[in-house]
């Protein structure tokens, strides 16, 4: 690892990357990691942790175009986009609009459910193989329903659901605040998901952190990549500390990637969907399993060392304000469905962005014209739920090993 030249660069220090690195470890590469800011500090850190196989259903569905017209100009709507002129963005959106269809919402989901799957029994294996410290707990995720045409078109989606493999109970609104007493009166139904999980994020990226660097991997943090380069002996990449070499390069840099890669002829059509969360100390009635608002669009997501409320989408480009009336949508939607909506002690009040390509798929694999460079980006609002099968599939095609999973779905070229 003293070489002058490294096997694997990855750019990229969150959930997404550091899976990589450490499957590449465990396949026998050399892997150094290059993050700009603290391990785990960007999009990783202050999301919902939520594990969702329940969420294989992409957003660009069948009516969501009205729903999201009648949204994106109020600034407190769970979705909200910043009038611009951003020609890329509105070719983003047309692309976006075009999917909601039919038989394109069947294809993203059924390759969204691939990674969501096969994710979801890795993170169990690697929890154990890797002593991964990050609070998992496998109680399900309820979807909890005040307004009841909301509701009942929700209910009407399940057998659907079923038929593609997502396990869902429709539960009576006074039958399931008889089980949740921390909600509030009103309720007209919920359902339930039984297969998804939840995990505390910035503990889980630490403790992938530490399993890369146990098993000899190279974390430079505070170390941004400035330009990537391919050479006829790999790729080299630019950093204010002098640049590197390597033998392959992995761009996992989620709503950045693009930027990097668009001086090599890559389009990468991603879009940064920024989100917000609100962290507390647990209330002391604290909701038995993460629940979405569904309503609002907001998510609550109960630890036994926190709480966090957050969701909302909003296209501002790489806008770096608070949005103080994102937060209070946030806060109102807990108010309205919660007996305690935060906690004593409010921790942090935080903004990410999300990495959304107009599919709802990531980019996985190799760039074809720039054979060493590799990407691993756009995962939207599921990095944390893709992360181990991402890692893994990307290990496996770098070592030329079959892959678990289909990696053709998740290929660049398909954006041509």
């Amino acid at each position: 690892m003293n070489s002058p030249r490294d096997d694997v660069l990855i750019l990229g220090g969150g959930a997404i990357g550091l899976a990589t690195a450490l499957a590449l470890l465990d396949a026998g590469r050399g892997v150094r990691v290059l993050e700009a800011g603290a391990v785990g500090g960007g999009t990783s850190h202050g999301n919902l942790g939520t594990i969702t196989p329940s969420h294989a259903p992409p957003l660009a569905a069948p009516g969501v175009p009205l729903r999201a017209l009648r949204w994106m100009l109020s600034p407190d709507a769970p979705l909200y986009m910043k009038p611009t002129v951003d020609p890329a963005l509105w070719r983003w959106l047309w692309r976006f609009a075009a999917r909601c269809n039919q038989r394109d919402w069947l294809a993203s989901t059924r390759g969204r459910a691939a990674l969501l799957n096969d994710a979801k029994v890795r993170l169990v294996d690697w929890i154990d193989r890797y002593a991964l410290d990050c609070e998992y707990s496998h109680d399900g995720l309820d979807y909890v329903f005040r307004d009841r045409r909301n509701f009942e078109r929700h209910a009407a989606e399940c057998a659907a659901l079923e038929t593609l493999g997502i396990a869902t109970e429709v539960i009576d609104g006074d039958d399931y605040l008889r089980r949740e007493p921390a909600l509030r009166e009103g309720l007209v139904g919920a359902i339930h998901f039984a297969d998804d999980a939840v995990l505390r994020p910035e503990r889980y990226v630490a403790s992938l952190a530490r399993a890369v660097r146990a098993r000899g991997g190279i974390i430079d943090a505070h170390r941004c990549a400035l330009s990537l380069r391919p050479d006829a002996g790999g790729v080299q990449v630019a950093t204010e500390a002098g640049t590197l070499q390597s033998r392959d390069a992995v761009v996992a840099l989620a709503a950045w990637s693009p930027a990097l890669l668009r001086p090599l002829g890559v389009d990468l059509p991603i879009q940064a969907g920024k989100g917000y969360s609100i962290t507390s100390t647990r209330p002391a009635l604290a909701p038995k399993r993460p629940l979405v608002l569904k309503d609002h669009s907001v998510f609550a997501v109960p630890w036994e060392s926190g709480f966090r409320l957050g969701g909302t989408m909003e296209f501002a480009g790489l806008d770096t304000s608070l949005n103080p009336v994102r937060l209070a949508a946030l806060e109102r939607a807990a108010r309205d469905h919660l007996h305690q909506p935060l906690g004593d002690r409010v921790l942090e009040r935080w903004y990410g962005w999300r990495p959304m390509t107009w599919d709802d798929m990531p980019v996985l694999g190799r760039v074809q014209a720039h054979p060493h460079v590799w990407l691993a980006a756009g995962h939207g609002m599921l990095g944390i739920s893709m992360s181990t099968a991402t890692g893994q599939l990307m290990a496996d095609l770098m070592t030329g090993r079959t892959p678990a999973i289909d990696p053709f779905p998740y290929r660049v070229e398909r954006f041509r």
